[in-house]
């Protein structure tokens, strides 16, 4: 395992989705380096009047551009090659947006009003906009379950809702006008999402309606009404009748849905046919085989008075989860609330609300648990490696975890934790993150983006000094895991050139809140 130079950084920042540039958010600017060297390769200024609490700082899914949002400007900056700078100003409002992303790519952003008022989409090249009425979902936490991009060809699926009843439409990638529109046979409908293919829509009902899942096909015809799973065994008695919709999970691949209920069961549908080809059984107690491995987290015993980063032990007999206890105040909670294949779509991790601290792990080929890993404390995030399959990060909430990046592969003797609590000065008690650096190819290391507010490093996982690594700036130290090194930050004074071109677009006044009419708004215009 290796370890770049500590670097300068900032509660916002991040690595952009290839892998190459690293940008930082300052009180005046925006720093971008370069991965390979690690030294600074842009800084762009920000407007003097650009003041107020930073809502969003996104990278666009091409890498080119980056977004800063406050609660009355969204500007958009290239950080390659040109000095584009586009400008959106938003009227004055009791409540700011609720939801800010990129489209598919980097000349199109989205901006979700709030109260659900409108979706209006912005053309950075043409600074043209289009209003769309009444999106079903638009806080932060759901609104991603709202609409879809469509691979490739880039239409928009926009699930809206007016007078009650759901409605679907399909947009031009180009204009963003409707192509297409239907009321789904669906009471409460929860999500929708393209299939990686884009050949069908998938669109699901409410967990606290009967479980139902609709498969469309790209021009909006109904291919497959998915009303619950049939009964295999004795142990799926009441299955149907309790086990409402919670979340479809889509194989990158595209060849599986999986469809998680209310209850530990999931079911895996084969696609293009939509029949179910598979059921995953969590089960109350785990006995370890020659194909599963259980691992558990081993308490350290602080009595030494030396650090020591979590180990596991692999369980040698049956083990029983740490299963949640519920008291009457409390509502009950069950069943899968997470669900994320791997890159290469054969493995599948979960994790229930039954038993928040557990991580099983799922072979869909051969349709057996692969893996259980047990920790201490509730599991908040789950990642798998964009490029290279069966590699998994996970994190864990609670303050002695929040230098703690725990990494897992088949191959593996349980999770390893790295302690980047000990290598970043500053990092305890600062809010931390962890990312994996995506780099498009297999012949490197996987490497781990890790940063607080003040300090951001990069760590490869490379076993050895021969083995290539991200970056090339020969400042590179390798350390045990549980060694405290020094790392000292470095920052460069390079002075770029300000960005200077830029496109403005105001927005109109989200003030109209009354009722709305039961059909799509646009509104079109071009400004200076």
């Amino acid at each position: 395992m290796r370890f770049s130079r500590a670097l300068e950084s900032s509660p916002h920042s991040g690595p952009s989705p290839d892998g190459q540039l690293i940008a930082i958010l300052l009180p005046s600017s925006i720093v971008v380096r370069d991965v390979k060297s690690l030294e600074i390769s842009r800084i762009i200024d920000l407007p003097q009047d650009l003041t107020g609490g930073v809502t969003y700082f996104i990278w666009s899914p091409c890498s080119a551009r980056i977004l800063v949002a406050v609660t009355d400007q969204i500007h958009v900056f290239s950080v390659r090659g040109d000095n584009f700078h586009g400008n959106v100003r938003i009227p004055p409002s009791p409540a700011k947006s609720t939801f800010i992303s990129f489209g598919p790519t980097g000349r199109e952003i989205c901006i979700w009003s709030p109260f659900g008022v409108k979706l209006t989409l912005i053309d950075l090249t043409t600074s043209k906009a289009v209003e769309i009425a009444n999106p079903k979902f638009y806080h932060a936490a759901s609104a991603a379950r709202g609409y879809s991009f469509r691979t490739a060809a880039h239409h928009l699926a926009l699930l809206t809702r007016t007078s009650g009843k759901d409605m679907i439409s399909i947009h031009s990638p180009v204009t963003r006008e409707v192509e297409r529109s239907w009321y789904p046979d669906t009471i409460d409908a929860q999500g929708l999402a393209w299939t990686p293919d884009g050949r069908w829509l998938v669109v699901w009902e409410s967990s606290v309606q009967a479980p139902r899942v609709l498969f469309y096909t790209s021009d909006g015809h109904i291919f497959k009404d998915w009303r619950g799973p049939l009964q295999h065994a004795p142990r799926d008695k009441g299955l149907p009748s309790g086990a409402g919709v919670r979340a479809v999970t889509i194989s990158p691949d595209g060849r599986y849905a999986v469809i998680a209920n209310v209850s530990t069961c999931l079911c895996v549908l084969s696609i293009p046919s939509m029949a179910e080809a598979l059921r995953l059984r969590h089960p109350p107690v785990v006995q370890p085989r020659d194909t599963l491995q259980i691992w558990q987290e081993q308490s350290t015993l602080p009595s030494t008075g030396s650090f020591s980063s979590p180990k596991f032990v692999k369980a040698a007999q049956a083990v029983t989860p740490q299963w949640t206890n519920m008291n009457s105040l409390q509502d009950p909670i069950s069943g899968c609330n997470l669900a994320k294949f791997d890159i290469s779509s054969s493995l599948l991790a979960t994790r229930l609300d039954d038993a928040p601290g557990t991580i099983w792990i799922w072979d869909i080929p051969s349709s057996d648990l692969r893996a259980v890993l047990m920790f201490h404390a509730d599991v908040t995030k789950l990642e798998w490696h964009p490029v290279q399959p069966e590699l998994l990060l996970i994190r864990c909430e609670g303050g002695a975890y929040g230098g703690l990046v725990f990494i897992w592969d088949p191959l593996s003797h349980g999770p390893l934790s790295i302690d980047m609590e000990h290598k970043i000065p500053g990092a305890v008690g600062n809010k931390t993150h962890a990312t994996w650096l995506w780099l498009k190819t297999t012949t490197e290391s996987a490497a781990i983006f890790f940063t607080n507010t003040t300090t951001c490093m990069i760590t490869s996982l490379a076993d050895s000094d021969e083995e290539p690594l991200p970056w090339q700036d020969g400042s590179a130290t390798t350390y045990p895991i549980n060694h405290k090194g020094d790392a000292a930050m470095q920052s460069s004074g390079l002075a770029l050139p300000t960005e200077d071109a830029e496109n403005s677009i105001v927005l109109d006044s989200d003030d109209d809140t009354g009722e709305l009419d039961d059909t799509f708004q646009f509104q079109k215009f071009t400004t200076h």
